[in-house]
């Protein structure tokens, strides 16, 4: 982390992937959109009552996310509860805990959208320790659209983040940047794409 920021204080070109810093060439996926595009595909399967999985400001990514999922919800006219907002990893190291951090609300939504697959995976495990069926009961959605082999036996419905186009978009940027002193770069989005699997079901 200290390497990285001496580099970021430096002249040297930097291109920096998922992550917005001031004043530098930036390529991210549209986490604000990909998020409200999956809240909407949950309410037009009927639910209503619609959490968030993910520790607000662990990650630039997770936050982004999360305004995703307020904006879909103001804009459809759901219903907004604090505790609807559960944490997933620890903030200061990023490490993810379900286990411990994850405590699932009292007045249960039916549907979990999470910051990541890997975060899904392990909240539909919790769910079930809990007695709970997915999607029978109670559906859940990831982001990236990227988990290790075996870690969920159920597919998981998600954003697709495009990296292959983000890493061309980086290395384009960082080329023009190399290559042209009034090129300013700024920020780059790249859009992505709902993957519909197994884990969401009618209400």
């Amino acid at each position: 982390a200290e390497e990285v920021q001496e580099l970021l204080l430096s002249d040297i070109p930097v291109v920096t992937i998922d992550h917005i810093c001031d004043g530098r060439i930036s390529v991210v996926s549209n986490n604000i959109q990909g998020m409200e595009e999956l809240v909407t595909y949950i309410y037009k399967k009927g639910h209503r009552k619609i959490a968030y999985v993910g520790t607000l400001l662990a990650t630039e990514s997770i936050t982004d996310r999360y305004f995703g999922y307020q904006k879909a919800l103001l804009e459809l006219g759901l219903e907004q509860k604090k505790e609807w907002v559960l944490d997933d990893r620890h903030i200061e190291t990023g490490k993810i805990d379900t286990v411990n951090m994850l405590q699932l609300p009292k007045d249960m939504p039916t549907a979990f959208v999470c910051n990541c697959d890997l975060t899904a995976s392990l909240l539909i495990k919790k769910l079930r320790e809990n007695g709970y069926r997915v999607p029978e009961d109670i559906s859940v959605v990831g982001f990236d659209n990227y988990l290790y082999p075996g870690l969920s036996d159920i597919r998981i419905t998600t954003y697709e983040v495009d990296m292959g186009e983000m890493a061309r978009r980086a290395i384009h940027n960082m080329i023009k940047k190399i290559t042209s002193d009034n090129f300013k770069g700024g920020v780059t989005v790249v859009e992505g794409r709902l993957v519909l699997k197994d884990s969401v079901s009618h209400v």
